[in-house]
């Protein structure tokens, strides 16, 4: 199968190149090699178009031939400050619309389309009184008063979070949240009206070897990891007991080969979470760090970002059951791994 792959020499890209040539695929890497992400770029070569992916006509350069499309390509991370709005729009959103209208002229018929859990917003939450419920968004003055965790809309009672499932509503709290659920719901539109088939992969927190480094783009583990390399302990937000999942990136890159293989009997757009389905905290993530590079110890701040949710954990058994997908690390040798490839010694999942 001959693939392109948009974004394919970023993070998750990299990973995700490696482990198609590993099962035998061909593959064309496109990348805008943006500088807020690459501080070298990689050497010339034929199986790497340099372009955006908003333009069209280098996209044409690099579709004849291509049986599948896996689309990495985006601006991520919470950002900066509401400067960074128009950007993620014009980056996630249109640049994901000139794909997909290209891809129709050109009849390609399979998208691999790289979404994220943040399209949830907050995560499941259950009130003893009045069951699954969805909180507001949380407000300022709770946040100043180090109440963190959402109460329920109803009764204002404590809530139980759980594990999210694909049939949740969305409901995406921040611009690049905002940006991926839009993607997704153009690539619905684009499926329907071409009869062709989009493989949403909402993945959770992503960390392992090839994570950016200094940068406020990143995700919370590079940020971590960033810290203990300058020798300054992690900087925990909140009291660091945000639920999240934790998943290694070998683990997302064999998610996202498996989806691009899925069956033509799938129905035009199909939703998949990608974690591990084992809940761990913000403040473990920086324990088990500073544990694994002999690090000082996290600082929990109290401090807040508006635009965070406080708990969003899925359950990944639908690609399980569907896909035949499993993981293969957990927090504890991935975070190994992740030393490993710091100090040049492989390691095997």
């Amino acid at each position: 199968m001959r693939v392109l792959l948009t974004g394919g020499a970023g993070f998750i890209g990299r990973h995700v190149h490696h482990q198609l040539l590993a099962e035998g695929h061909d593959v064309l890497v496109y990348d805008s090699l943006r500088p807020d992400v690459h501080r070298t770029r990689p050497e010339p070569s034929d199986d790497l178009i340099v372009g955006d992916i908003r333009n069209a006509e280098d996209l044409r350069r690099a579709l004849p031939g291509i049986d599948t499309v896996i689309h990495l390509a985006a601006k991520v991370g919470l950002g900066v400050d509401l400067d960074d709005i128009d950007d993620y729009v014009s980056t996630n959103s249109l640049g994901t619309a000139v794909l997909l209208r290209e891809l129709a002229h050109a009849n390609l018929r399979h998208l691999v389309y790289a979404s994220s859990m943040v399209v949830y917003g907050e995560g499941r939450y259950d009130c003893d009184r009045h069951g699954q419920v969805a909180p507001g968004p949380r407000r300022p003055e709770d946040l100043d008063a180090g109440q963190f965790d959402p109460p329920c809309p109803q009764c204002d009672e404590p809530l139980r979070p759980g594990l999210i499932a694909e049939s949740a509503p969305l409901d995406p709290r921040n611009a690049y949240a905002a940006s991926k659920l839009n993607g997704e719901h153009l690539a619905a539109s684009w499926a329907r009206e071409t009869g062709s088939r989009v493989t949403a992969l909402r993945f959770h927190n992503v960390y392992g070897p090839g994570m950016p480094r200094n940068t406020p783009y990143a995700g919370v583990a590079a940020i971590f990891r960033s810290a203990l390399e300058r020798g300054e302990p992690p900087r925990v937000y909140e009291d660091g007991g945000q639920r999240r999942d934790f998943i290694h990136v070998h683990d997302i890159a064999t998610a996202v080969t498996t989806a691009s293989g899925a069956l033509p009997h799938q129905p035009p757009f199909t939703a998949y979470n990608v974690g591990t389905d084992t809940v761990r905290t913000i403040g473990d993530l920086a324990t088990e760090l500073a544990h694994a590079y002999q690090g000082a110890t996290p600082i929990v701040t109290g401090q807040y970002r508006l635009g965070d949710v406080r708990h969003i954990t899925a359950s990944s058994a639908k690609l399980r059951a569907e896909l035949s997908w499993k993981p293969t690390f957990d927090l504890r040798n991935g975070l190994a791994d992740l030393l490993a490839s710091d100090v040049g010694v492989p390691t095997n999942g």
